[in-house]
């Protein structure tokens, strides 16, 4: 979870030069594994995110296109930030399973598109669906992902 309040600062500085930016790179800290996908945060709001991701050498697999685990980063990174600006702040939320289909060959800017329908009611302990679209410059789908939240109540202080 990151250090800072995500939702507040992204809201602050995405219409800043560099504000997007900077917020990524705090962001990609939060969780230490972010920094090896130089991804980007380009949209953040309750129930929707979304990131972009450059095929650099370093995501690249032996056939040129970007690495699987490299776009299951990328589904995390999104799922998080989307996480923490929809779920309230009496609940916490960690991942407890991930699927992802490869449909297509993964080149170029990647964006993952990530989305979150809360419950009306949401309960003490519960287990959501985040859904990650991946798509290629030309809008193709090439990756399909499910990351599943366990959800619960903070403990009272």
């Amino acid at each position: 979870m990151p250090a800072i309040d995500l939702p507040s600062a992204y809201r602050k500085l995405e219409g800043l030069p560099l504000g997007r930016s900077a917020v990524s790179r705090i962001y990609r800290t939060a969780a230490p594994y972010f920094l090896t996908i130089p991804a980007k945060l380009a949209a953040l709001e309750p129930g929707r995110a979304e990131a972009t991701m450059p095929a650099v050498p370093w995501t690249r697999n032996h056939l040129g296109t970007v690495h699987a685990i490299a776009q299951c980063n990328l589904a995390e990174y999104v799922m998080g930030a989307l996480a923490e600006a929809t779920i309230p702040a009496t609940h916490r939320w960690i991942p407890r399973g991930m699927t992802i289909d490869y449909l297509a060959k993964a080149t170029g800017r990647l964006t993952a598109e990530a989305v979150l329908v809360l419950p009306d009611d949401l309960a003490e302990k519960q287990e959501l669906p985040v859904e990650i679209r991946i798509t290629d410059p030309t809008g193709v789908e090439v990756s399909h992902a499910q990351i599943r939240i366990w959800v619960t109540e903070k403990p009272a202080r």
